[in-house]
């Protein structure tokens, strides 16, 4: 069992600057306890979206962290160059001597795709036609764009990534089908949906990964949930009914701004999260009880924890992050065991 932390770096309640520095300060906190990886989100023009440029961020957590894993979850792939995306890439593995994870997609928000430029309806097409381009460059060194012509066409790489053959790749499911493809191009996933939909996504993964590639160890299946965590049931509560709709109107601020509809929609109130099962606060043994459930449920080996959301003081949330460390983590690892066993 491995332990991650995903994060949509909102904020709507600080200065900008010490929101960041805050940001890096539970990243070294992250490092300490022992987190496999940081999975931060990419947003734009919302208060969901403090990491607009996610690799300008990894390059900060690479000079902040020595052990924390750390990427994003996911580039939104049509907004970049796939070269200038390589090499980037290619930048931070080697700046953070190999700790890099990487997500792609195209991009969960089409008002924000059409912020770019970019017609929602060809994001696909570029994904489809990018991320190869950029994954077979990152392992051989030549970026392929002939479209450019027999001159341009053909651009020799002059940093590679340490990962051989790259980084690995992380995938964001939320459908049987988005499972079956994650199987079969080897990638780990994260998935932040309902139990339910969770354990359909994953036999299908599993299904497929064993149809795909044999006796091979499957990869880090995350199961993503928001989290907090307190002395008390009460007080864990507490703090997350008030921090929660500050999340929530970032989350939806682009779609009433344009009067359309959200993709991935949420409840407004943390109960209603609750209610969905996307999120549970309570004590250590509270939360321990929970997550236990979940994960042996889905059969997920990679606990994903969503701790820093909405208006946490920093202090909340060192205390929600040590309280994890100290008491749940070691609690979860022994019901891992016990089911290796089983």
């Amino acid at each position: 069992m491995e332990f991650g932390i995903f994060d949509h770096l909102d904020n709507d309640h600080l200065p900008i600057a010490d929101y960041y520095e805050e940001r890096l300060k539970l990243l070294e906190l992250y490092d300490k306890l022992g987190f496999y990886s940081w999975h931060m989100a990419e947003h734009h023009a919302t208060s969901l979206g403090m990491g607009p440029s996610p690799n300008v961020m990894l390059a900060a957590a690479a000079q902040r962290t020595k052990k924390l894993r750390f990427g994003p979850m996911v580039y939104a792939l049509p907004l970049y160059h796939p070269l200038r995306l390589a090499e980037e890439i290619a930048m931070i593995d080697q700046m953070s001597r190999g700790r890099l994870d990487m997500g792609f997609g195209r991009g969960s928000s089409p008002v924000e795709t059409t912020y770019f430029g970019i017609n929602p309806e060809d994001t696909e097409e570029i994904y489809r036609r990018d991320l190869p381009r950029i994954l077979n460059a990152l392992e051989t060194g030549i970026m392929h764009t002939p479209e450019l012509g027999k001159e341009y066409g053909k651009t020799i790489l002059k940093v590679l990534p340490v990962q051989k053959p790259y980084p690995a790749v992380w995938y964001g499911v939320h459908t049987p089908s988005s499972a079956e493809r994650a199987a079969r191009n080897g990638w780990a996933t994260v998935n932040l949906d309902p139990l339910p939909d969770v354990v359909d996504c994953n036999n299908v993964f599993r299904d497929v990964w064993r149809k795909t590639h044999g006796a091979r160890p499957f990869p880090l299946m995350g199961l993503g949930r928001f989290v907090v965590i307190a002395e008390t049931d009460a007080k864990a509560n507490e703090i997350a009914r008030r921090a929660y709709p500050h999340w929530h109107q970032g989350f939806t601020h682009l779609f009433r701004v344009h009067k359309r509809r959200g993709t991935h929609p949420r409840p407004e109130t943390w109960d209603g999260l609750v209610e969905q099962g996307r999120g549970f606060a309570g004590s250590p043994k509270s939360m321990a009880d929970y997550l236990s459930h979940e994960l042996a449920t889905t059969k997920c080996n990679y606990c994903v924890i969503q701790p820093a959301f909405g208006d946490q003081t920093l202090q909340e949330l060192t205390t929600s992050i040590g309280l994890f460390g100290s008491d749940v983590m070691p609690a979860l690892r022994k019901v891992d065991l016990k089911l290796e066993a089983a």
